[in-house]
């Protein structure tokens, strides 16, 4: 009802004011009334008395003279206030009755035949009229009664209201300047109460804590001000903590969030944040009807890298990986890093085949240029594998196995292209399963088998022959190497393989030294993976020992890229396998690094040209530059070699022409068991071998 306590407190102030000044007024009227009714008795008793004392005399004699009664009675007649007067013998009997001049303004007083002698002298009300009763003559000689009966309250009345015209200006002034005064100073005490209810509302609208209410005096709003004070200091050191305890909270969450859903090393979303967004997108793709891509991919060469120069640079070029990609891409689209080498990307919306491949060649093109850590430039590339939604009916696990097959067929193709998958790679990728699944088995049901292809010297005569491995499959039959190789180098197979044909070639060297009955090398082949297997030499020395074998019947080859690629380890190995006896072979020189410094580092006997450029001999002056040149500086070093491939006589005429030691292809004889050994000539023959290519 009240907006403010100055309103109440002003009408509590002015009531009571009021109420003060109406009680002192009504107190100085009955006052008044008192000491006018004190007056009229006192004036009343004094005319009374002198009356008595005329009418003693009157009354002495026995015979009373009425006329002299009336006389002495008719002095009240001049009073204003008197009603009536008589006066009564001892008995009580009117002896004489006047009336004054206040009888017309009141009712006639009624006046008893007699008056009670018992009445004792003095005053009492009747009928709001003053009775008086006065003695004539002393109590023990009494001779009468004087009654005088005055009219009281018309007086009274009339004085009071005389008083009330006189005095009400008078009182409304001081009233009312009692009041303002009252008012002021109220407002005067109010004012720091005003003051600190502002202050109040200025820390609820700003909610600024840091506003301290000023205290002037040492009262009790003083004392309020100072607590409040007090309140705020305290409600600002609990908001500091607390605002301190939410930032805390508020960073512990980002990190959280961050680590939850971010790779800690590059910064990119992980699996799991990517995951997440997929399924949304799979629906919302799925409800509008529309395509979704996602590209997978991998760094070809990347567990070299960190076999080879620590873990530590292998995470500056993740790093430096997640630079390049996120610096191509568009707005919009997302890059993640699933964990290792791996990470995928999510285009924004624009599905088209011409879009997919114009990123996908950007992706592959990023990583052109090197790396340049720490001194080095290290190349890196990328096997990029690409999927559609609609090829995995929307469903997030078989998405990403689409573009993970892609990605793979992308690898087999040779790395550092691109795949978009199909739905013909499904069957493919079961049977990779399969032949994965089934490689231990292979070992132990003997389902593997050693081919022999024999090698030649100038002279035709067989020198040596290179141990292929065969897979005969259950289901599958023939299995080449070149289909299950990588597969098992994938699942960690690879080991187990290449010991197999260790073992088996131990096994089968007897056989082959009946068939021949001189020196010859037996070439087995060894992977990338072999190399950094630190058990190899062991297990090798110790199957030659088993089998009693003379390590000079054997020879070991290695790609270029498999050697130079874990170089120390391979420079290590083979040192001891060729300080063991057995002799090294460089395969498919030419194709791979093709660094020529590497040549003065390496430990090997053997240089092996590759067929591609045999292939080209009749075709391409630059495959003859190519060969002779490898020819010539194998010559230099010191160094066999070795052409693979051949298939027609020109070829042979050409490489024994250019002085290549020894030949090998399906001009002489396809790989063969040892079974088929007995259709081997003991020397192939130039003529032979032109006549029968005619």
């Amino acid at each position: 009802m009240f907006r403010s306590i100055k309103s109440p407190l002003g009408i509590i102030v002015s009531s009571a004011v009021f109420f003060a000044t109406a009680m002192v007024l009504w107190l100085a009227i009955s006052e008044h009334e008192d000491l006018y009714h004190k007056a009229v008795r006192g004036n009343v008793n004094a005319l009374a008395t002198n009356l008595t004392d005329d009418l003693a005399v009157v009354l002495e004699g026995e015979n009373i003279n009425y006329t002299e009664l009336s006389v002495v009675l008719a002095q009240l007649e001049a009073y204003d206030n008197i009603i009536s007067a008589g006066v009564y013998d001892d008995d009580g009997a009117l002896l004489s009755q006047v009336d004054g001049k206040a009888v017309d303004r009141a009712t006639s007083p009624v006046t008893e035949k007699a008056l009670d002698a018992q009445t004792p002298a003095g005053f009492f009300t009747e009928n709001n009229d003053l009775v008086s009763i006065h003695y004539i003559g002393e109590p023990a000689m009494l001779k009468g009664y004087l009654k005088v009966v005055t009219d009281v309250s018309r007086p009274v009345t009339r004085s009071k209201r005389a008083l009330l015209f006189q005095a009400m200006p008078l009182v409304f002034v001081i009233l009312l300047v009692t009041i303002g005064i009252s008012l002021y100073f109220l407002s005067r005490l109010l004012r720091p109460l005003y003051s600190l209810s502002r202050f109040t509302q200025q820390v609820n609208e700003t909610k600024d804590y840091a506003l301290r209410y000023e205290t002037g005096h040492k009262n009790e709003i003083s004392k309020l001000g100072n607590s409040i004070n007090n309140l705020l200091e305290m409600i600002e050191v609990e908001l500091t903590i607390n605002y301190e305890q939410n930032q805390t909270l508020i960073e512990q969450q980002q990190t959280m969030t961050r680590l939850a859903n971010y790779d800690s090393l590059t910064g990119l979303p992980n699996r799991q944040f990517v995951m997440d967004n997929l399924r949304l997108e799979l629906a919302r793709a799925r409800r509008a009807d529309e395509d979704l891509v996602l590209m997978f991919f991998d760094l070809d060469g990347f567990k070299g890298i960190n076999d080879s120069l620590g873990h530590e640079t292998g995470d500056l070029i993740l790093i430096e990986v997640a630079d390049r990609v996120t610096t191509m891409l568009r707005e919009g689209d997302l890059v993640a890093r699933l964990g290792g080498d791996e990470f995928i990307i999510l285009p924004d919306r624009d599905t088209s085949r011409a879009s997919i491949e114009n990123m996908a060649n950007r992706v592959i093109t990023a990583f052109s240029e090197p790396f340049q850590l720490r001194g080095l430039a290290l190349t890196v590339g990328v096997s990029l594998g690409i999927a559609k939604a609609t090829d995995a009916d929307f469903d997030l696990s078989q998405l990403m196995s689409n573009a993970d097959l892609a990605m793979y067929r992308s690898k087999a193709k040779g790395r550092g292209t691109y795949t978009i998958f199909t739905p013909d790679m499904v069957e493919s990728h079961k049977r990779k399963l399969s032949i994965a699944n089934s490689i231990d088995q292979a070992i132990s049901n003997h389902e593997f088998q050693i081919y022999y292809q024999p090698k030649i010297d100038g002279k035709g005569v067989i020198i040596g022959f290179e141990a292929l491995i065969r897979w005969v499959h259950p289901d599958f039959g023939m299995i080449m190497p070149a289909e299950f190789i990588p597969i098992a180098e994938q699942g960690g197979k690879i080991s187990a393989i290449t010991r197999w044909v260790i073992e088996q070639v131990c096994v089968e060297m007897s056989a082959l030294r009946q068939h021949l009955q001189r020196r010859f090398r037996v070439s087995i082949n060894l992977s990338g993976h072999d190399l950094r297997h630190s058990g190899l030499f062991d297990s090798i020395h110790a199957l030659f020992i088993k089998h009693n074998i003379n390590p000079e019947y054997i020879e070991f080859e290695v790609t270029e890229s498999a050697y130079l690629e874990n170089f120390a380890l391979s420079n290590k190995f083979f040192r001891r396998v060729s300080n063991m006896g057995c002799a090294i072979a460089l395969d498919d020189f030419g194709t791979g690094y093709s660094s020529l410094s590497y040549l003065t580092q390496i430990s090997i006997d053997t240089l092996k040209i590759d067929r591609q450029f045999i292939r080209e001999l009749e075709t391409s002056e630059r495959s003859r530059l190519v060969t002779g040149t490898i020819i010539d500086l194998a010559k230099r070093l010191s160094l066999t070699i070795c052409a693979e491939g051949i298939e027609n006589h020109e070829q042979w005429e050409y490489l024994l022409e250019h002085g290549c030691d020894h030949v090998q292809g399906f001009l002489f004889s396809k790989p063969i068991p040892l079974h088929q050994f007995d259709t081997l000539p003991a020397r192939f023959e130039r003529r032979a071998l032109i006549q029968s290519n005619l």
